[in-house]
């Protein structure tokens, strides 16, 4: 299948009566009711509301950053809480490029439900095609766990020391997807210091878009096969600030067909937790970190 689902597909499965959820992923940074306010103000039909802060990402210390990865209990009650079914489609969308829905896709996928699909271009796309909408609050929702056990795949996570170590022995390819300025060092609007891990790579996930849409498939590889220098997918790793817009880049790669990338999920407000651990500035990847 797939990872993306244009705006015609979903209106005609929706007109066919199709199987499916729809999760509207707006969140605003700093701001955790701006994305249910915007959801409770005008939203696609039937669609519930994936939490940033709560859904998509639980407290956690600050050694695994600023939005840790849900743990399995509380990802099935996510499942729950979405009313997901294990043969439903789950289409997914925000308002901020897929930089949101991105992060429910990542998590969806990798916890085994894998019909899932991110809305290219959002709720504007919906919006451009004259797409129904509705507003106000939705019926309860039931009391139904996700009929099957809830287990995000580890195996698609490096930690510190993983990726310490696969920088060093240049075994690893790392990516960031933060914006080129937060990654050089030269602004800093969010943690607490400035720049990036030595030897990563950047591509800012807003390099994927173009247009308010995916660019094609081919054109994503062709970027991010010139960034892997010669690394296999499964040899990518991903960060951003704190895990989020790094699924936006694993997310690209899977549409270019470079499937089973990795996540660091903790990201440059983890790896800053410590300060032992060293930080590169500037444009250049710098030399790789040592144990």
């Amino acid at each position: 299948m797939t990872p993306l689902i244009d705006a015609h597909s979903l209106q005609s499965l929706m007109a066919d009566g199709k199987p499916l959820r729809i999760l509207d992923c707006r969140a605003q940074l700093g701001e955790p009711e701006a994305g249910p306010r915007a959801w409770r103000e005008a939203r696609l039909p039937g669609a519930l509301h994936a939490n940033l802060e709560s859904d998509l990402s639980m407290p956690g210390t600050t050694d695994q950053g600023r939005h840790p990865l849900p743990d399995d209990a509380n990802l099935a009650r996510a499942f729950a809480d979405w009313r997901l079914e294990p043969d439903q489609l789950l289409v997914v969308y925000d308002d901020a490029n897929g930089a949101y829905a991105a992060r429910a896709w990542w998590l969806a996928t990798r916890a085994g439900h894998g019909l899932c699909q991110v809305l290219d271009g959002g709720i504007a796309a919906w919006r451009e095609r004259d797409g129904a909408m509705e507003s106000g609050n939705p019926a309860p929702t039931s009391d139904r766990g996700y009929p099957r056990a809830v287990k995000l795949d580890r195996s698609a996570l490096v930690d510190h020391a993983m990726l310490a170590t696969g920088l060093s022995d240049n075994a690893l390819c790392l990516i960031d997807a933060r914006a080129s300025e937060r990654y050089r060092g030269e602004v800093e609007p969010i943690d607490s210091a400035a720049g990036h891990v030595p030897g990563a790579h950047n591509r800012p996930f807003m390099a994927n878009i173009e247009n308010g849409r995916f660019k094609p498939a081919d054109a994503l590889r062709a970027d991010f096969e010139a960034l892997m220098d010669g690394f296999g997918p499964a040899d990518v790793v991903h960060m951003c600030g704190s895990g989020v817009t790094a699924c936006h880049n694993i997310l690209a790669m899977d549409i270019a067909g470079l499937n089973g990338s990795l996540l660091y999920a903790p990201s440059w407000s983890g790896w800053i937790a410590d300060p032992r651990r060293p930080i590169a500035i500037g444009g250049d990847r710098g030399p790789t970190p040592e144990l």
